[in-house]
């Protein structure tokens, strides 16, 4: 098992990161073959941290699909786990922020997938693709192309199929974006883990 720290911030409160640099790619059977898999030692300090999206640099924080048009909500469908974004056949997907790909694999009805973990506790899944242009292990930087838009797996058109999950568990996109101008929504994000179930909120005054 890898080492897996978690790093006091003081006020800012607790960013989690891997400890060792020689073990960033080094990921179970389970991690590197589905997409709803637990974050060894996220919650291990306790069971809050907060994420601080408002910190980083334009150049850090990207939507996945430049000029996207949303298609397919999240929560539509009888419970769509992301979102629907759509451009054109084999554009380019971008890693929203610099992560670790922890899976990238033709996956049931997600067809060709790909994975990031990402440092700050979150982890993206992009979906569908005709091509993934990344294999488990890798390093990607916020911007950087991990794969071309398909129609793989269940899909009737090529779009991505986009989603943000922690700890194996979905949310809403929009957490992360205004869905319809595709502006980064810069903002602290407070996570809370009670029993099985966590919480994704932005921070207000009330959950300080």
């Amino acid at each position: 098992m890898r080492n897996i720290i978690l790093l006091g911030m003081g006020l800012c409160g607790m960013l989690w990161m891997r400890a060792a640099e020689p073990e960033m790619n080094h990921f179970s059977e389970m991690e590197r073959n589905h997409i709803r898999v637990a974050t060894p030692g996220l919650f291990s300090d306790g069971n809050r941290f907060e994420i601080h999206l408002e910190n980083l640099p334009d150049s850090a924080f990207w939507f996945p699909l430049q000029g996207g048009k949303l298609i397919s909500a999240y929560g539509t469908r009888g419970g769509h786990t992301g979102s629907d974004i759509k451009t054109c056949a084999n554009d380019t997907i971008r890693a929203v922020f610099d992560g670790v790909v922890r899976m990238a694999k033709r996956y049931a009805a997600y067809g060709n997938v790909v994975v990031l973990r990402h440092s700050n506790g979150l982890e993206t899944i992009y979906s569908h693709n005709s091509k993934n242009l990344v294999k488990v292990g890798d390093r990607v930087k916020a911007g950087q192309g991990i794969a071309l838009t398909g129609r793989t797996g269940r899909a009737t058109t090529e779009h991505l199929h986009f989603e943000v999950r922690v700890n194996g568990q979905h949310f809403n996109p929009k957490i992360l974006f205004d869905m319809q101008t595709r502006e980064p929504l810069k903002r602290t994000l407070v996570c809370t883990k009670s029993g099985s179930r966590v919480k994704l909120t932005p921070k207000t005054t009330t959950n300080k």
